[in-house]
């Protein structure tokens, strides 16, 4: 079988279908210790769990979207005109759990959404090094 053409088969499908099997009589268990009724019983509740992981994960979802859309604004507010890199926004924005990652995952969805333009500065050598390259952003 051709495993990248076929649909994946969860957890979810594998409960219901024991769960309509059972209902159906087309799975007998009298020669185990456990019944059919325990079978659908326990089927259905781990079919209740899904649904309420579920409910919880989009949840989390839905708190961090509107998390991420705060920082947004709060990193929009801090650009200015010119070229600034990462090391000097994030200064500007008080935060206690705040990482450059984070800032810089914002800016990226700025420069996508045309609100911020980004270009590459050069960055003067220490003595004895040489010059690098790093990415700067300013309001578009």
């Amino acid at each position: 079988m051709d495993n990248t053409t076929a649909a994946k088969i969860t957890k979810r499908d594998v409960l219901t279908t024991l769960v309509k099997a059972i209902d159906a009589g087309d799975i007998m268990l009298d020669a185990y210790d456990v019944s059919a009724e325990d079978v659908k019983a326990y089927a259905e509740n781990e079919i209740a769990l899904l649904d309420k992981r579920a409910v919880k994960a989009k949840e989390r979802a839905e708190k961090n979207k509107a998390e991420g859309d705060e920082l947004t604004e709060v990193v929009y507010e801090t650009l200015t005109d010119e070229f600034e890199p990462i090391a000097n926004i994030l200064s500007r924005i008080e935060g206690e759990d705040l990482s450059a990652a984070k800032v810089v995952a914002r800016m990226r969805k700025l420069v996508e959404a045309g609100r911020a333009e980004k270009t590459e500065l050069k960055v003067k050598p220490a003595e004895g090094g040489r010059a690098r390259s790093i990415m700067g952003y300013k309001r578009a």
